[in-house]
């Protein structure tokens, strides 16, 4: 019986974060454990004869969620058995995924040298701000946990904007970054190659347009980001927004290099963030894999 060796495919998949840990596995004793163990288990009822391992792209914390994030994984089926066309390994872990609001988008046969986080040419992000609420209860039932509504009324746009031109391009990142473990091995520098905000819309909210609310989108994209870097950049920005700071300080908290410069209190909390792509090269995708 022929034995045919493992094959890798990339998969791409979203999830609503609210209900996760974060991307990561964790251990299953916790009351809220991660996206990639639910992955995991359900790739394992496809019956392959090794244990399946996702090899994250791109890493989010609780309560952020994915329009569509990346990993590669290796599945190795019994002998005799070829192994799965892309879209039926979609629909078989999309099967074993109910009823979790987590969905595989699609999959990709890749060479095994490929690497679905070293391979990303960038990753695109999008923070959802809501204006226009005097008080939390305000944010409509829809949108709780999916948009950040910060106080103190409309946020100066044009202010934020100027700012945000700052962020674009290499720079240390320093105070932009939360300490964590992988701190001492990470290089601060980063190139950000993009920062826009723009005004967006909520869900169903040409519905409800008297009351006055509007949505806005912050998007960022770099080949990677530091540890909680987008949600200091927008809480930031919004504080540019609010009149705390001024559009310049950005640049001088840039140029400062230290993660305890950043105002106190001012990250932005994780329910309005999105990872929205990450981006391979065609070449990669095109791959003809035998």
């Amino acid at each position: 019986m022929v034995v045919c060796p493992p094959a890798r495919y990339l998969v791409f998949f979203q999830y609503f974060g609210t209900r996760y840990s974060g991307v990561m596995e964790t251990s299953n004793d916790q009351s809220l454990i991660g996206v990639q163990n639910y992955l995991e288990k359900a790739a394992q009822n496809l019956k392959p004869v090794a244990p399946v391992k996702f090899h994250i792209s791109s890493r989010t914390d609780t309560g952020v969620h994915a329009l569509c994030n990346a990993a590669h994984v290796d599945i190795q089926r019994a002998p005799g058995k070829p192994a799965f066309e892309e879209k039926q390994l979609v629909h078989g872990l999309n099967h074993h995924l109910k009823p979790e609001p987590i969905c595989i988008l699609n999959a990709h046969r890749v060479p095994s040298t490929f690497h679905a986080r070293f391979s990303a040419l960038s990753r695109t992000y999008v923070y959802r701000l809501l204006m226009g609420c005097s008080h939390h209860s305000e944010i409509p039932v829809f949108e709780r946990n999916l948009c950040w509504a910060p106080g103190g009324g409309y946020l100066n746009v044009p202010a934020m904007q100027e700012a945000a031109q700052f962020l674009v391009g290499t720079h240390d990142f320093s105070t932009f970054r939360s300490l964590s473990s992988e701190t001492p091995f990470q290089s601060p520098i980063r190139t950000v190659f993009q920062v826009d905000i723009q005004p967006s819309s909520g869900f169903l909210s040409h519905h409800y347009e008297h009351r006055g609310l509007e949505f806005w989108e912050l998007k960022f994209r770099s080949r990677s980001f530091l540890y909680r870097q987008v949600r200091r950049m927008v809480g930031a920005l919004v504080a540019v927004g609010q009149g705390k700071l001024t559009p310049h300080r950005i640049k001088e908290l840039l140029e400062l290099k230290d993660s305890r410069a950043f105002p106190p209190n001012a990250m932005a909390p994780p329910s309005g963030l999105f990872l929205k792509s990450v981006e391979y090269s065609e070449a990669d995708l095109d791959t003809k894999v035998e």
